[in-house]
């Protein structure tokens, strides 16, 4: 917990109490080795090799310095296997509220993708289908997961969302909390879960052939393609996405042309005056009418003690959905490769916002430049974990005492964001 500077002989002044007087907490000054066993601790490094022979892998870290607190964060980093094509997926997912919907998220996902793969690639001799094509699929694959969320829990009351003003409160608490005395194995419960939570996400699926590249957004994560150059070297950068959130004029200009007659719409930059993301998967009370929340949500256990805040935005809830699951999908072709020296390579970079957090102060192009360099100074490197090597430089680089600050302090509540980082060879 944050302590009395008088106890230790170091301290960063860190925030601002409520009354203006400097909150000091804690920390302890690390030397090279210790920081970099701390980072490689907290962090938990991870690479997934796809094909050692021409270098195709990911590097990935999940971040969360504060001990006491459990990441939300997810990410993925797999291959789907089609008939014997190998397509590689991989995604970064940033959950609120809780981790229930992330991490049904993280894990279905990638199932109902490949399932939509195989509806349109026959067999093994099947071509893959048309870029734009692949776009709508992965669009589709998408909000048809998050349709499901809240579809599941109406199902389980015939006469769906109408039928909800004629059940008793008790009637509702029998079919969503369905678990212990016997009563079944949870199963109604945890689909409602789902409907509390929500989570980002950015994924990005590439052929397997190596040639097309697609990005999927919902929400405010990062993606960053970096390429080489006329001379082979990694020189050229590219945004992918736009963030969906109160920063994006178009997206706040879509909710209120999509609800002309309700200036809540959008409260200070965000969606009903309560969340952040514009675009999402899961959050059932911005997407479902109010009745759904009240009625089974307020239902599930343990109950709402407090409906006071769910009121404060319910009251604005008059034309649903507020909340989009319709993704941005971008495509892009990949440049060829050098079979012999693998000269060429490409690299993506996937970030949840934690990581655009600790560049506050910079722009996205200025922050987006500094991971390209990053990535093309270490590239050469083949032992080095390049997420890794990456949240380094964004937490201080070689500044001891800055990274020592941000990896030490000695706080019950987390000091920065959850960051979840992939760097994919492509």
């Amino acid at each position: 917990m944050c302590t009395d500077p008088s106890v230790a002989e170091v301290h960063v002044e860190f925030a601002e109490r409520p009354d203006d007087s400097p909150l000091r907490c804690a920390f302890e000054p690390l030397s090279e080795k210790d920081l970099v066993q701390r980072l490689t601790t907290l962090a938990k490094p991870e690479r997934t090799v796809f094909d050692a022979a021409r270098g195709r892998l990911a590097d990935a870290v999940a971040f969360q310095p504060c001990l006491r607190y459990s990441s939300q964060d997810r990410f993925v980093v797999r291959q789907l296997d089609v008939y014997g094509q190998k397509w590689t997926f991989t995604g970064v997912f940033d959950g609120h509220l809780g981790d229930a919907t992330v991490e049904h998220t993280a894990y279905h996902l990638p199932i109902i993708v490949k399932e939509s793969l195989q509806k349109v690639i026959t067999g093994p001799a099947a071509p893959a289908p048309e870029p734009d094509l692949m776009r709508v699929i992965l669009s589709n694959a998408i909000t048809a997961f998050d349709d499901a969320i809240a579809g599941d829990v109406l199902e389980l009351f015939p006469g769906g969302i109408e039928s909800l003003p004629g059940r008793t409160d008790e009637e509702i608490q029998e079919v969503v909390n369905d678990f212990g005395d016997g009563r079944g194995n949870g199963a109604n419960y945890q689909k409602a879960r789902l409907c509390l939570y929500g989570t980002t996400a950015l994924v990005a699926l590439v052929d397997p052939a190596h040639e097309n590249l697609w990005v999927a957004n919902l929400g405010d994560c990062e993606a960053v393609l970096i390429t080489p150059g006329a001379d082979g070297r990694l020189s050229r950068h590219e945004v992918l996405n736009v963030l969906h959130n109160g920063t994006n004029p178009a997206e706040v200009a879509r909710v209120r042309r999509d609800h002309p007659d309700e200036p809540e719409s959008v409260q200070h930059g965000r969606v009903l005056g309560t969340i952040a993301p514009f675009r999402c998967i899961g959050d059932a009370p911005f997407k479902q009418p109010a009745i759904f929340t009240r009625r089974v949500l307020y239902n599930l256990y343990p109950g709402v003690p407090d409906p006071t805040p769910w009121e404060t935005f319910l009251a604005r809830n008059r034309t649903p959905p507020y909340i989009s699951s319709v993704p941005d999908v971008v495509h892009r072709r990949l440049p060829p490769r050098s079979a012999s020296t693998g000269a060429g390579r490409s690299f993506l970079v996937l970030a949840t916002d934690g990581l655009s957090e600790l560049y506050d102060g910079t722009t996205r192009a200025e922050m987006a430049a500094d991971w390209a360099r990053c990535v093309a100074e270490a590239a050469s490197s083949k032992g080095e974990n390049l997420a890794l090597r990456l949240l380094r430089r964004a937490l201080g680089g070689e500044d001891l005492m800055s990274i020592s600050q941000m990896v030490t302090l000695d706080m019950d509540a987390p000091w920065m964001d959850d960051t979840t980082i992939i760097v994919q060879a492509l």
